[in-house]
């Protein structure tokens, strides 16, 4: 049995949530000023992502002991460089510790951070992803796990802890992960993508979970925002988007919204500065929320349309707006958070 909670809201009623940012040009410690903005401005549950900085069930663990009750989603998780077993011992390591209610996210990173920093094999992602989450499930829901899969096995593990039983979310790109999270996940989650994007994934969701008689997964959909956006936040989002470019998945979706000359162009042996230099503003635009707040509104009715359940906020942060304030008062008024 899946543990599934309920679907937000669609459309015009769907409640938004908040990711944290880590600008590589900013100091990682605005995650903590984000996620305090994000609870008492009401958002529905706060993600706490993990690659370059803080380990993510320890940032969970202290913004969960933090004044405030937003529930917490932990991931995507690298699944080349995280056991099944880890992950669940995490997250019922942060819901005992906290009190709060823990989801869990699942994902495939990136060569860089999976080969190159973890020294680890990125083989066979959608199937990777696949056993994680099936043994994950079994250990969140408090079963003991024998498992033997195509990259994963378990066996004789059960959680020490009170088992979190929480919703599990599947980051996918391409129809191989698509398929693998729709038999697997209660969500999937992606990630800078176009509303286009957005509506045929969620189709292509539909169709798999329906091949094995399963209710289809909900859509979350991770979308950088900036309200009045300067050109110092264009500049740091830009700078994100460098390392994502020529990523397995990210680079098929780039290409599909139209800018395969620089995901061809990062294929070459230009430096970083120079990829930069040829990453127009108008790419954040198609991938994220910015400008005013009637632009605002408009490309969120977009996402929601397109099939987006929950809208998960990554808010662009400066020197002068640390917490994203500005820009998440700013959607927290129009979507009524």
């Amino acid at each position: 049995m899946t543990f599934r909670i309920p679907d937000l809201p669609k459309h015009s009623e769907s409640r938004l949530s908040v990711s944290l940012p880590y600008w590589q040009d900013r100091d990682p410690m605005d995650a903590l000023l984000v996620a305090e903005a994000a609870d008492k401005l009401g958002y529905r549950r706060l993600w706490v992502g993990e690659m370059a900085t803080f380990d993510a069930f320890a940032l969970a663990t202290v913004i969960g002991q933090a004044p405030g009750r937003i529930p917490l989603c932990i991931g995507p998780l690298a699944v080349d460089v995280r056991t099944p077993a880890g992950i669940a011992i995490g997250a019922a390591s942060v819901a005992a510790l906290t009190g709060r209610t823990v989801g869990i996210a699942l994902g495939s990173s990136s060569d860089v951070v999976v080969q190159e920093w973890h020294g680890r094999e990125r083989l066979r992602t959608a199937a990777h992803l696949e056993d994680t989450a099936r043994i994950v499930r079994g250990l969140v829901d408090g079963a003991k796990v024998d498992f033997d899969g195509a990259v994963e096995r378990t066996r004789g593990y059960r959680l020490r802890l009170p088992p979190p039983r929480c919703e599990l979310t599947v980051a996918a790109f391409g129809q191989r992960a698509l398929a693998a999270a729709a038999r697997t996940a209660d969500r999937v989650v992606l990630n800078l993508v176009t509303p286009e994007q957005v509506s045929r994934s969620a189709a292509a969701v539909r169709n798999f979970a329906a091949q094995v008689d399963r209710p289809a997964p909900a859509i979350s959909v991770w979308i950088t925002a900036a309200a009045d956006p300067t050109p110092e936040v264009y500049a740091s989002v830009r700078r994100g988007l460098v390392g994502y470019l020529c990523a397995p998945g990210y680079d098929a979706m780039f290409t599909a919204a139209g800018y395969g000359d620089l995901v061809r162009l990062g294929g070459t042996a230009i430096h970083p500065r120079d990829l930069l230099a040829a990453i127009p503003d108008e790419l954040a635009d198609a991938i994220g929320l910015f400008g005013d707040a009637a632009t605002l509104t408009d490309r969120l009715t977009a996402y929601r349309n397109a099939g987006a359940d929950e809208v998960v906020i990554v808010p662009a942060t400066s020197a002068g707006d640390p917490a994203g304030q500005h820009t998440l008062e700013t959607l927290a008024g129009i979507a009524h958070v």
